[in-house]
């Protein structure tokens, strides 16, 4: 795909994901891996419904700026995902209102934040981590996320939000309504012990559909 459609594609998913209230006021940012091994991401101080695909931070494989705006201050978790998940083709990260609640739980499993609830969250999202609170921007959670071996497509930061990865732009934004909506159910459904799936359903969701989940049973 150019790198003219994919900074399109930037523009637009952002707006969708900004007129549905996922990522208020000039939170959020999306980055996309280019094929010469750098990166687009969106610039810092941006709201996502509102970017200009030519002001997009244009990044090299070290992560300096090459062109376009300053980017935005969450370079150093992009990057840490990129390092670890070869796969990943593009991250999203938002503030997205549920998953930030979901970080802010006692309760939460850091190595699963979500319990198997839909097959969709599992296919999508597989397992989600949790990693400690640190302020936005600060370079320590680049060494968190590191510390997560590229096991996990899905990460939530306690007390901020989601940061998903996935093969493709579209993969990645899926992912993470996929995360806010699962997190929605369980505040929905907190204390009124649900149903969950089964290991055998979960099991039968990695044969059918492939999937690769972290070592955790939940």
């Amino acid at each position: 795909m150019s790198e003219t459609k994919l900074r399109e594609d930037i523009c637009r998913f952002g707006r969708s994901l900004f007129e549905r209230g996922l990522t208020p006021g000039s939170s959020g940012n999306i980055s996309v891996r280019l094929a010469d091994g750098g990166w687009l991401v969106t610039p810092t101080n941006a709201s996502l419904g509102f970017l200009d695909p030519a002001k997009m931070s244009r990044l090299d494989g070290d992560g300096r700026l090459v062109s376009g705006d300053a980017p935005t201050k969450e370079v150093p978790l992009h990057t840490a995902l990129y390092q670890t998940r070869g796969s990943a083709g593009a991250v999203v990260h938002l503030h997205s209102t549920h998953s930030v609640a979901l970080s802010m739980l006692p309760e939460i499993d850091p190595r699963a934040a979500l319990p198997p609830m839909t097959a969709y969250y599992v296919m999508k999202c597989g397992q989600t981590a949790l990693v400690p609170y640190y302020r936005p921007g600060d370079p320590a959670v680049a060494d968190a996320i590191r510390g997560l071996a590229g096991k996990y497509s899905s990460v939530l930061l306690a007390n901020h939000g989601p940061v998903v990865s996935g093969d493709t732009l579209e993969a990645a934004v899926f992912a993470t309504e996929e995360l806010e909506e699962t997190a929605k159910l369980y505040l929905l459904l907190r204390g009124l012990n649900p149903r969950y799936l089964s290991p055998d359903q979960v099991a039968d969701l990695t044969r059918t559909f492939g999937l690769v989940l972290p070592d955790h049973p939940h």
